[in-house]
């Protein structure tokens, strides 16, 4: 089978081209390799430098993806707080990239389109754990894209009559995350901060607590989604294990010296109800992040 991953140099679609190969699946990427990094390119897969928000290369785009089954499209510049200061890079390609990709899909008969969400569309919801009917209330760009790309999605659906599915991803860590930098999320900040000896910074008090979903479990997740025939009218589901951690408990388990810096606009917990995920795509998570650290040359 033939399948198309956008951001497949990067973190999340680094692994879930890494299992469709494993699987012996034809996989082409898409990436512009502004955050994807050559050293996650998988030598069996077909790697297409362009960037998705270009909307003179649509032409492009329908040959690459031409005879695919899937697209599953990962591809975004992450993280809440950097969107803040540059909404519109974003912008630019949180959105237009995806309508791109979208249409794309849709010109070339493209069964599914798996999209990659965020519980970032929740904003800082008070009442847990969340589920898919919860309101929506971004708190920054990202956020409010990510939202809006799934509005999109299901309304391709409706309009263009692909299928689609919009999966929000609860703090994923493992394997490729990006340990340095601005896009790095807290845990693998904290690991590079170990890894050089450096106090482990730590925003606020430190008793925020998240959802961490395990990068296996969430590429276990985009090829059910691509599968399921319970799915493809635009649905949202949750990808998150069910339980949370607090910050501060990552940072014992990692260990050494930490430091507590000022807080910024986040919400105080995430908790994941994946029982939509368990029923639609027969989705379990697997790993525990206190095991995964544990496991961990650090």
């Amino acid at each position: 089978m033939k399948y198309v991953v956008t951001g497949g140099a990067g973190f999340i679609g680094s692994n879930l081209v890494n299992k469709l190969i494993e699987q012996g699946h034809e996989v082409h990427v898409i990436d512009n390799f502004k955050f994807g990094k050559r050293e996650n390119c998988n030598s069996c897969a077909t790697y297409h430098e362009l960037d998705i928000s270009n909307i003179n290369k649509l032409d492009n785009f329908k040959k690459i993806i031409l005879g695919a089954d899937t697209v599953f499209h990962v591809a975004a510049v992450a993280r809440v707080q950097p969107s803040i200061k540059n909404p519109i890079e974003y912008e630019k390609n949180n959105t237009l990239g995806l309508v791109n990709i979208l249409k794309a899909a849709v010109d070339t008969d493209v069964r599914r389109f798996v999209y990659s969400s965020s519980s970032s569309v929740y904003g800082n919801t008070v009442k847990l754990p969340l589920n898919e009917k919860a309101p929506t209330k971004p708190i920054s760009p990202y956020g409010a894209q990510k939202l809006y790309g799934e509005i999109l999605c299901k309304t391709f659906s409706s309009v263009y009559n692909i299928q689609t599915v919009s999966l929000r991803y609860f703090n994923v860590y493992g394997e490729n995350q990006n340990i340095g930098g601005a896009y790095s999320l807290v845990i693998g900040i904290f690991i590079n901060q170990k890894l050089n000896n450096l106090p482990l910074t730590i925003r606020g008090d430190g008793e925020q607590k998240r959802d961490f979903t395990y990068v296996g479990d969430v590429v276990r997740a985009n090829i059910l989604a691509s599968e399921s025939s319970n799915v493809g009218k635009g649905e949202s589901i949750n990808i998150g294990r069910g339980d949370n951690v607090s910050i501060n408990d990552i940072a014992r388990t990692i260990g050494g010296e930490k430091t507590y810096i000022d807080s910024v606009l986040e919400p105080k917990e995430t908790l994941a109800d994946n029982n939509k995920a368990k029923k639609l795509l027969g989705w379990e998570p697997k790993m525990n992040v206190i095991d995964w650290l544990k496991s961990q040359e650090l």
